[in-house]
């Protein structure tokens, strides 16, 4: 066997490896999915402070800010901190609405830095230095947590010492905006479902997923605080405290919504940001994972956790040797039977957290095809991620955008956020080409085995594409019938009224982009 092809069962055996392990995840999670706890009674109310990290979040903070206002518990045992690094007119919403709610007599403070320094790791120790509570509740400026969230965590601590995060269950506010958000609500379906109570019911390592969730103030100091060296910094404290022998405590039953990103520019940016981090933590922690005394399967699922976005590279690297291996080979077999059962895996746990969730599931699972294209289409883009990470790339937080979308009538294109056009998408419209070509070659030779695992290459890398096409022409047919419509407004709020007066319009702020 030549290196190349050498080259190619490896990579085959690792992406099934990951597959299989899809399977080992649901079967601890059938094995383990009745053992949830009953919330204790709210016996004490310790002092909490809650951490709203945000940068330029102009169209939901106010959502944000009064969600976490309606939070039931004693006024005088809550505090808010809202950690605002924003460089547009997010700032001067958000001091309205905290100057408005501190009137009433809420403990609520807007906190800006002097320099943004280490991004959101840099936001929540800064606040840190500055918090009252004992708890530390962190949202993202796209969550609406319930008015009960803290009568339905906080209890847990109590009379657990060792207990250092809980994290709840991400919802959906916009799952049906589109088949692009239905699919991305069956992958956050299937991680927290069926992975995150698998993980964490099994005894093994789970990561507190950046928001959502409430962490005890000990338990973040102890660890050694907040760090930003990674874009993770969130899966980066988790292992660092289970390390230091706190534990975890996931609750399926306690629901976040949140916004999905309804353009696919937005989730490919918010991959990128998850892929990169995830590998510059198995970096920074594969030593002392590989150490700690543990049991051999524990650390193993850790590093496959960890490492689980190179499955994206070993897919790319498969799509580019397989044309020149099936020419060489000259019409012989690739070594795809690894795949045979290993694919099953997926398929399996995304159904599962479905039938687990909704009455409809059936329904909600015909997006199942939507949710593949799209894990395979972005490919090329956390290739790129892993290889930042790898060759230890300077770190560019960049925010996934937030629109407001709670209807199916509300719109993101042509608005402030939305992202344009990228380069990356002629890299997938060319790898869509070249797998084209590939499904062909192995046609022509008799490789018809093979002729699903290539057609979904190219369903994958020309979703991706075309994808992201129409939504750049989306946003910038918006944005210019946006401009219009401004220009003209603007041009009549300029003509003098009788008397000398400017019209009153030409004093209504805009919050599109133009």
């Amino acid at each position: 066997m030549s290196l190349w092809g050498l080259a190619y069962l490896v990579a085959t055996a690792l992406l099934a490896i990951y597959g299989l392990n899809s399977l080992v995840l649901t079967w601890l999670y059938l094995r383990h999915r009745r053992e949830d706890a009953p919330c204790p009674p709210l016996a004490e109310t310790p002092a909490v402070t809650v951490q709203l990290p945000i940068y330029n979040e102009l169209y939901v903070v106010e959502r944000l800010i009064d969600a976490v206002v309606r939070l039931e518990y004693p006024r005088d045992r809550l505090q808010i901190q809202v950690l605002d690094d924003s460089t547009d007119e997010t700032t001067a919403v958000a001091r309205a609405r905290v100057d408005f709610y501190r009137v009433q007599g809420i403990d609520i403070e807007l906190i800006q830095r002097a320099e943004r320094i280490d991004f959101k790791a840099g936001a929540l120790q800064h606040g840190l230095t500055m918090a009252k509570g004992e708890f530390i509740v962190i949202f993202d400026a796209d969550f609406v947590p319930g008015s009960d969230f803290l009568a339905k965590t906080v209890p847990y601590f109590l009379g657990r010492p060792r207990l250092g995060v809980i994290q709840t269950r991400w919802g959906h506010i916009n799952a049906d905006y589109s088949p692009l958000t239905r699919a991305q609500a069956i992958a956050l379906d299937g991680h927290f479902v069926v992975e995150q109570t698998a993980r964490n019911r099994s005894g093994l390592f789970m990561n507190f997923n950046g928001t959502a969730g409430i962490w005890r103030r000990e338990c973040i100091e102890a660890s050694g605080g907040w760090q930003g060296d990674t874009i993770s910094e969130d899966l980066d404290l988790s292992y660092r405290a289970q390390l230091s022998g706190w534990e975890f405590l996931f609750l399926p039953d306690v629901l976040s919504p949140a916004e999905i990103p309804p353009q696919i520019n937005a989730f490919k940016r918010q991959q990128f940001r998850w892929a990169k981090g995830s590998i510059q933590c198995a970096l920074k922690l594969w030593r002392p994972v590989l150490k700690a005394p543990v049991s051999i399967f524990k650390r193993l699922q850790a590093m496959i956790h960890l490492t689980s976005y190179l499955v994206h590279p070993l897919m790319l690297f498969l799509c580019l040797s397989s044309l020149p291996l099936i020419l060489w080979k000259g019409g012989g077999r690739l070594p795809l039977a690894y795949f045979s059962l290993a694919s099953l895996g997926p398929p399996l746990l995304y159904a599962l957290s479905q039938r687990s969730l909704y009455p409809d599931w059936l329904k909600r699972f015909t997006y199942f095809p939507v949710l593949v294209f799209l894990g395979t289409g972005i490919a090329l883009n956390n290739t790129r991620a892993v290889w930042e990470a790898l060759t230890r790339r300077q770190n560019d937080f960049r925010r996934t955008p937030k629109f407001c979308l709670e209807e199916r009538k509300d719109r993101w294109a042509g608005r402030r956020y939305s992202l344009s056009f990228n380069w990356m998408t002629l890299g997938e419209f060319s790898l869509g080409l070249y797998a084209a070509l590939t499904t062909w070659v192995a046609f022509q030779q008799g490789n018809y085995y093979a002729l699903p695992f290539f057609l979904l290459y190219v369903g994958g890398f020309g979703y991706a594409a075309f994808c992201s096409l129409w939504h750049s022409l989306l946003d910038r047919g918006l944005s210019l019938v946006i401009i219009k419509r401004e220009c003209g407004h603007r041009m009549g709020s300029m003509s003098l009224t009788k008397g000398g007066e400017r019209s009153p319009e030409g004093r209504k702020p805009s919050l599109e982009r133009v």
